[in-house]
Parts: C-alpha cells; sequence; structure tokens
C-alpha cells in the first residue's frame, strides 16, 4: 500500500514509469496531477506522451502553480480520497519561479503543509538535481538550491522514499 510515496531521480531515469506503476499497484483510484506547460513544440510532445502512457481510467488535473490547493480539495471529507500522483516537482518549482513575485514562498508552504494533511494516497515525482556541478547563473543556483531544499522536506514528509537509477529503484527511506 501506498501511504507517501517520494520518487526522485535524474532525467531519464526512470522516475515517472517507477512512480506510475506504483500507483497502479495501489487498490485508489487514481488521479495524476500534471504541472508541465507547453511552452513549446518539444514540450507539448512530452505532455501527448506522458498522456498516451497513462491508463485511460486515471483522471487528469492540470496545475501548473496551485498544488497545495489541488491536494486540499481532492481530500474530500466523507469520502475516499484517490491517490494523487503529482508529476513533478521540478517543473512546478520552475513554473513558480518565474510566476509573480510573491507567489513562491507561500505557494511551496501551502503544498507542504497539504502534503501533510492529505488523507490519501500520493507518489510524487521530483528530480535530483545535487549530483552535478553548480551552475553558472544565478536563477540556475537558486533553482538547484530551492529545488534541493523542497526535496528534503518532502523526504522528511513521505513515508518512502526511492531514487530511480537506470530504471531501478534504489530505497533510501523504506515505508512503514
Amino acid at each position: 500500500m501506498v501511504n507517501k510515496l517520494l520518487v526522485t531521480g535524474g532525467i531519464r531515469s526512470g522516475k515517472t514509469g517507477l512512480a506510475e506503476a506504483r500507483a497502479d499497484q495501489a487498490s485508489a483510484e487514481v488521479v495524476c496531477v500534471a504541472t508541465a506547460t507547453a511552452g513549446d513544440d518539444e514540450m507539448a510532445s512530452r505532455i501527448r506522451r506522458h498522456q498516451q502512457q497513462r491508463p485511460d481510467h486515471w483522471g487528469l488535473i492540470e496545475e501548473p502553480l496551485h498544488l497545495g490547493r489541488v491536494l486540499s480539495d481532492a481530500a474530500c471529507p466523507g469520502a475516499r480520497a484517490p491517490l494523487l500522483l503529482v508529476d513533478c516537482m521540478s517543473l512546478w518549482l520552475s513554473n513558480l519561479l518565474f510566476a509573480e513575485p510573491g507567489l513562491f514562498q507561500p505557494e511551496r508552504a501551502a503544498f507542504l503543509e497539504a502534503v501533510e494533511a492529505y488523507p490519501g494516497p500520493l507518489v510524487i515525482v521530483t528530480n535530483e538535481v545535487g549530483l552535478g556541478t553548480i551552475g553558472m547563473d544565478p536563477l540556475t543556483r537558486r533553482f538547484a538550491d530551492e529545488l534541493g531544499w523542497l526535496n528534503q522536506a518532502l523526504a522528511q514528509r513521505c513515508d518512502e522514499v526511492v531514487m530511480a537509477v537506470a530504471g531501478l529503484p534504489l530505497t533510501l527511506k523504506a515505508g512503514g
């Protein structure tokens, strides 16, 4: 049973595939929460590929900024909360960094609070960017710092943390 799972890994490490497999094994309604926006043709193609790979019976919520609200809205009192598969933190963080000033900190705090409070299972996908070089420009360094801090905060709140390496799961924190 998945309660709160964080799946991290590098680009093309297989993290989304592992997260989707874990979600598919759960005995719960699955809703994918997609954070990507199609800013160019290549990204639109990536989004289409992800949509085509997901089972047809899964729900979909597209939300590039307000993830805390999505989790709060999905936690329906009196009903079984669906498994939310949130994909992914790096795109969400990037969206927040380019959004209107003043939105970043409140949205980050609202999301982390909602993760703790969510009554159903969660599978959260993120990128691990802390294994490479330090960025050359301030925005790249801020992105890497903020994603690293976000990943640490999520790992504390999740029951299980798995890192995808070459499509294989490496358990960093075992679920109880």
